[in-house]
């Protein structure tokens, strides 16, 4: 009975350093470009028009083991530690295979038949394709424009899997493809902006985006990922001018200083978070970044000052808009 304790205390040790060391690997992961990373961060909309599911979060786990772990510990009645008993032992070693869920169950992946139709593979392709299943996505894709030529929308999904796989030629000749037959679809010139963008080609990159933005005006993410390529181009102005039509003048004043901090330029990022504080003046997003920059550029007497204003409302003025 003393080893089946053992092997069972032994067991539950395992599984806790190996669901801690999936999470944490699975939690570090950051795929994508880090500028569209960071304003998104910040709570903007980036990227292509067709969203990958992160697979970064440990969704459920069931299964009786870790409720053995617990018995190890804690007795029902009182909450005092306990030692694990003989009968716990049982229960765990006669507990379920502990199942893990990520992000990937949110979208269905239906097996087609071997006499499907185009629009049957599209839709296999296209969930696929969101769930980072990029191999299998080209082939679904692949089958249904060759059964139906027709059927453009392929070359753009085909395009983005294509530029996730790192093939960017093979994605612009998909997004090129894509345009010739949707010429005024706006987020087919978005998805062939934003790898345009992704792979160094800044001002094609903006030529296809500005021409998305006036075919969709109002449209967050293409706005955005203007804004993006326009800060590559060291054009803050105009980035500046596309983030605030995106989610307002806060919102474009934090990205735009956000992008200028990461370029260097800590003292334009400077007048872009005191800007912020005028639109939003108890914004403690902009109060935290800015308290850091004066600190780090020698305005000890304005860190200060910002660091009273940030305990003020710390100590129980309401924050607007979620605290930003």
């Amino acid at each position: 009975m003393r080893k089946r304790t053992i092997i069972a205390i032994i067991v539950a040790f395992v599984l806790t350093i190996g669901v801690s060391a999936l999470w944490s690997a699975q939690t570090d992961k950051r795929d994508g470009d880090p500028d569209a990373n960071t304003i998104e961060d910040n709570g903007s909309r980036a990227g292509q028009s067709v969203e990958k599911k992160s697979g970064n979060k440990l969704g459920k786990i069931f299964g009786a083991p870790f409720k053995a772990i617990g018995h190890l510990f804690h007795h029902k009645d009182n909450d005092k530690l306990q030692r694990m008993t003989a009968k716990d032992a049982e229960k765990f070693e006669s507990s379920p295979a502990m199942r893990v869920e990520d992000a990937r169950s949110d979208i269905k992946e239906k097996k087609v038949s071997a006499n499907a139709t185009a629009r049957e593979h599209f839709a296999s392709g296209r969930a696929l394709l969101m769930n980072g299943r990029l191999n299998e996505a080209i082939s679904e894709l692949t089958t249904a424009v060759s059964l139906d030529p027709s059927l453009t929308e392929v070359h753009d999904l085909l395009g983005i899997a294509y530029d996730r796989k790192g093939l960017p030629e093979r994605a612009k000749d998909e997004f090129d493809k894509a345009v010739h037959n949707a010429p005024e679809n706006a987020q087919t010139l978005n998805d062939l902006g934003f790898s345009l963008y992704q792979n160094g080609n800044y001002r094609a990159a903006v030529d296809r985006l500005k021409r998305a933005a006036k075919l969709a005006p109002h449209d967050e993410r293409i706005l955005n990922n203007l804004a993006l390529a326009q800060c590559r181009l060291g054009k803050y102005d105009d980035a500046y001018k596309n983030f605030a039509r995106a989610a307002g003048e806060l919102d474009g004043h934090l990205n735009v200083a956000t992008m200028l901090e990461r370029a260097g330029r800590e003292d334009d990022a400077i007048k872009h978070y005191e800007a912020a504080l005028r639109v939003q003046p108890n914004s403690t997003v902009a109060l935290r970044r800015v308290i850091d920059l004066y600190q780090r550029t020698g305005r000890t007497e304005r860190a200060e000052q910002a660091r009273g204003v940030l305990a003020s409302f710390a100590n129980g003025a309401v924050v607007a808009r979620s605290g930003r």
